[in-house]
């Protein structure tokens, strides 16, 4: 399953499409403007919310929460000592983790479990300059919350460069 992400997505209060491989739009994302904090919610096409994603208000280091259905699903945040490449951790809600390594700002990383491959993350097979592609190698893997994950990691990696 391959999914492609304008870069725009990252603006708030915008609301963009996430196409599948196909051109089909499978994903909306809503910005939510004029809140203290970062969010979004992923939507299906008929407009049900599948992930609210929001950063955590109240964090030693910055962090992004997933919930779905109101119930939490994952906590993100940059891992403490990566020193040569980009890390985060993704704390899931069942005790399990995902890790999240790779160029992020370049567009070019990988979402594992257990060292195992859920997803790639990348602009090398795409020709339009700004946007990349989810490509979900599994396929018992939820892709609403590995494109969720994807636009958290990001948008920490954009957040600390600014910084």
């Amino acid at each position: 399953m391959r999914f492609l992400v304008y870069d725009r997505l990252l603006g708030f209060g915008d609301d963009y499409w996430i196409e599948d491989d196909h051109g089909t739009k499978v994903f909306l994302v809503d910005g939510k403007a004029l809140r203290l904090r970062d969010t979004w919610e992923l939507k299906d096409p008929q407009g049900r919310v599948l992930v609210d994603i929001h950063q955590k208000m109240l964090a030693l280091r910055d962090t992004m929460v997933l919930q779905r259905g109101g119930e939490p699903l994952a906590t993100i945040r940059r891992k403490r000592l990566s020193l040569l490449r980009n890390h985060y951790r993704v704390s899931l809600a069942d005790g399990n983790e995902l890790d999240v390594s790779g160029k992020i700002l370049d567009r070019e990383f990988a979402v594992e479990y257990d060292g195992e491959l859920l997803a790639v993350i990348s602009r090398r097979w795409l020709t339009l300059r700004d946007t990349y592609g989810v490509d979900v190698v599994r396929e018992d893997a939820d892709p609403a919350l590995l494109i969720a994950v994807a636009v958290c990691v990001i948008h920490l990696a954009e957040k600390e460069r600014e910084e």
